[in-house]
């Protein structure tokens, strides 16, 4: 459970102090592909004119004099400074999403790291527009929810519902927890590994789950066998016993083409049918993580397209 405001640790304290003060100073940044962030990153040092994006956002080396008001102490409270070569670095990004701010991981190359980038604009964007669709939504749940995104857009768009959100790691549900707690949205998190045991029911049930083959031990990325899309389809299967009647599942996920023929397509088809489901599927980017198809888990994979669906209870 979440720990109460008055209760927080001092580093948990000290970024909600963070997110505040980028808040106030209208601090905006859109995290791109991690190709075209370190491209960028690269061009230019840190400069006094744009310090806040440069540091947060492009995660540049820095000196400490370079940064406004009390930034620095938030960032040492926080623990989330580091020595780097002459200067210093965060070791958190700060992105921005719906006029909301997102701590996650930089850069994401541990095992526990926190993700957040262009699939979870996607991903939001899809959810949006399925949401103003209608359909009443007493609970709701973000499986696998990483730094809250989802989440967060569910909240803002039900905010009579009750929100619930899982995930496997606890560094994601403290980064998601204090992004819940800066947008002001109260938000049930627990840690479970899949479908958290309560509540047993749920009119709504979301995902955003890793799905890049050959990536094991990673979790906001290791999507399992099956040229990546066993995690999906796994949380898919499983979840369906936990709608309520007229439930829906929205899923957003990559799935793999082989030979013209949509693997997460076909599975969900042949679920649907078996559970009296019915599926609504699109492509949503026919082309994503293009250079993870040079691994050898994607030898037979011509294209991974970003899709949503939606499958719903009768």
């Amino acid at each position: 459970m979440i720990a109460a405001i008055g209760s927080r640790p001092p580093a948990d304290a000290a970024l909600l102090d963070l997110l505040a003060a980028l808040k106030a100073v209208r601090y905006a940044f859109v995290t791109p592909t991690p190709a075209t962030h370190a491209l960028v990153r690269q061009r230019s040092a840190a400069a006094d004119a744009d310090i806040l994006r440069d540091v947060f956002g492009w995660c540049r080396p820095f000196r400490l004099d370079q940064l406004p008001g009390t930034f620095a102490t938030l960032m040492r409270t926080a623990g989330v400074l580091v020595e780097d070569g002459g200067g210093y670095r965060s070791t958190v990004r700060v992105s921005t999403l719906a006029d909301r701010s997102f701590l996650h991981s930089a850069p994401t190359r541990d095992n526990d790291a926190v993700f957040l980038g262009p699939d979870s604009y996607r991903f939001t964007r899809f959810l949006t527009s399925a949401l103003r669709r209608g359909g009443s939504v007493s609970r709701a749940l973000d499986l696998g929810t990483g730094a809250g995104a989802g989440a967060l857009t569910l909240k803002a768009i039900l905010p009579d519902s009750e929100v619930h959100a899982s995930d496997i790691n606890p560094a994601a549900l403290r980064f998601a927890a204090l992004n819940a707690a800066a947008a002001g949205l109260d938000i049930r998190f627990q840690q479970a590994c899949g479908l958290p045991a309560a509540p047993a029911m749920f009119d709504l049930i979301i995902s955003n789950p890793p799905y890049i083959a050959g990536d094991a031990g990673k979790t906001y990325r290791d999507g399992g066998d099956d040229y990546g899309t066993a995690l999906a389809l796994d949380w898919v299967r499983s979840s369906v016993g936990r709608l309520a009647s007229g439930g829906r599942f929205i899923l957003y996920t990559g799935a793999p083409v082989v030979a013209g023929r949509d693997i997460v397509r076909d599975n969900l088809t042949v679920l649907s049918a078996e559970q009296n489901l019915r599926l609504e599927y699109e492509e949503l980017d026919p082309d994503v993580f293009g250079s993870s198809l040079r691994l050898e888990a994607y030898q037979s994979v011509e294209r991974i397209a970003a899709v949503g669906a939606i499958l719903t209870e009768p």
